[in-house]
């Protein structure tokens, strides 16, 4: 059943609910010619950059503490590097990943901060649940989101993933709410409606684009396509 007042507690997917990838390769293809003078197409830019961030997702679980996030970023790095190929392909890791993360630029969507600061005065708590490193923290501070949010729980400090019920869990208790309290707000089938479900939360599919195929929200599902109608 969709809750007809303001949850106690609002779960927030981040990338794709509350942040922006801007478009990394134009930016990718601009540092590389600007710091190293090495020409690459933003098209091959991109395609280098999708096997580095499918290698990230994978394995962004083990980046729980500066150490482990380091070591991510190297390897992502060195796989960069090589999916570049030609005078790329013999930078160091650790020349080229200032480039990397340079290139990675993160914004909050534009209905994002009313949408928080709506639920905040209503008298919900906001707590992030987000399959990402512990990078997480700095990206929330430096786009201005963190303030407005009562915490944050990333899958690398849990060690577990949406959608996995203890990264919910964990939410949960940082919100000082139960499952049938609270609402979990995501852009992923799997990951967040599946997850949320499985955990006995309303789940609320965010949809900011539809795109023909995409699949039909499973029964009892509110769908979304901006903050602003939840």
């Amino acid at each position: 059943m969709i809750a007809a007042v303001t949850p106690r507690a609002i779960l927030l997917d981040a990338l794709g609910t509350l942040l922006a990838l801007e478009d990394p390769a134009p930016r990718l293809a601009a540092l590389l010619r600007e710091r190293h003078a090495i020409e690459v197409t933003p098209e091959h830019a991109a395609a280098a950059l999708a096997v580095e961030m499918g290698y990230y997702r994978s394995h962004c679980i083990g980046a729980a503490d500066e150490r482990g996030l380091r070591e991510l970023r190297l390897r992502c790095a060195a796989l960069l590097a090589r999916e570049l190929g030609g005078a790329a392909a013999v930078l160091d890791p650790a020349t080229l990943l200032p480039t990397l993360l340079d290139s990675l630029q993160f914004a909050p969507y534009p209905d994002v901060v009313a949408a928080l600061q709506r639920w905040r005065s209503a008298g919900a708590r906001l707590v992030v649940a987000s399959n990402w490193d512990i990078s997480l923290h700095a990206v929330l501070e430096r786009t201005g989101l963190r303030g407005l949010l009562d915490a944050v729980v990333t899958s690398a400090e849990l060690g577990a993933a949406k959608p996995a019920g203890e990264l919910f869990a964990a939410a949960l208790a940082l919100a000082g709410a139960q499952a049938w309290q609270s609402a979990h707000i995501g852009d992923s089938l799997f990951e967040d409606v599946e997850g949320a479900r499985a955990a006995g939360i309303e789940a609320v599919w965010l949809r900011r684009s539809d795109h023909a195929g995409a699949p039909a929200a499973p029964p009892q599902v509110r769908v979304i396509s901006s903050l602003a109608e939840f």
